[in-house]
């Protein structure tokens, strides 16, 4: 299975096309909104804008960690338009690990899938990067801002 063939829904229960990203970056990041890092949303938002001919941010709700996540899709919509004015695309809210881990991060954390290394998510606003053709790029922790020279030299 490669990135592409993995189905998720947008915040607005609608089908998102991973397929439809090929040629750009992909940065994946687990939010939420009650959390110490819920900041990072304005980084993330300058980031699309900055880059958006050849990257695309996908935030990813996630109530997993200290549950700071605990809106439904609405509230958390609400919160992330009326605090930091986000309009890159969110998808519904899903777990990043455990037993009911969704496909989309099994993926990202597995090297026999992802081809590259294998990780665990720790916390909130873990960034995972893909490149242009749908290959791990690598991942970072909570504290890498999202417009890290670690992500933008590749964006450059």
């Amino acid at each position: 299975m490669n990135l592409y063939d993995i189905k998720i829904d947008s915040l607005q229960g609608k089908p998102i096309n991973l397929s439809d990203f090929k040629k750009k970056y992909i940065l994946f990041v687990n939010v939420a909104s009650k959390c110490g890092f819920t900041p990072q949303y304005k980084d993330l938002e300058t980031l699309s804008a900055t880059y958006k001919d050849n990257l695309v941010v996908i935030g990813v709700p996630c109530n997993q960690f200290g549950k700071q996540e605990p809106g439904n899709a609405d509230e958390i919509q609400e919160f992330c338009q009326v605090n930091y004015g986000v309009s890159f695309l969110m998808t519904e809210k899903i777990d990043v690990k455990g037993d009911h881990q969704h496909p989309l991060y099994t993926w990202l954390t597995t090297k026999e899938m992802n081809g590259n290394k294998s990780s665990s998510v720790k916390w909130n606003f873990q960034k995972y990067f893909v490149d242009t053709e749908g290959a791990l790029i690598d991942y970072y922790f909570s504290l890498t801002s999202p417009t890290s020279s670690k992500i933008t030299k590749y964006l450059k």
